[in-house]
């Protein structure tokens, strides 16, 4: 087996591990006991679409899926804040 073939491999594999990980992460975002574990459920769901958006551009060797991870990445970082402070002033705007 070359190298080429073990890196795809193993690009393959990380992405059926991290969509089962996406699959958890929804799992808990509805059935989540209470409002933060929910949150952090959604935060982790972000993460997971993030690792796939870039195992998927190495998989298909192209750098625009790098940055589509990298919007979703800030706007999951925004999200994150802005539902956390809600959760916690009950309020977004001070």
């Amino acid at each position: 087996m070359t190298p080429h073939a073990l890196v795809a491999w193993a690009v393959v594999g990380s992405m059926h591990v991290v969509g089962v990980a996406l699959l958890l992460a929804l799992y808990r975002l509805l059935k989540g006991p209470s409002v933060p574990d929910r949150i952090l459920a959604l935060d982790t769901m972000f993460v997971c679409a993030i690792a796939l958006l870039v195992l998927f551009g190495m998989h298909l060797g192209t750098a625009v899926y790098f940055e589509a991870a990298l919007v979703i990445a800030m706007l999951g970082f925004v999200g994150t804040v802005v539902l956390s402070k809600y959760v916690m002033r009950r309020d977004i705007v001070e």
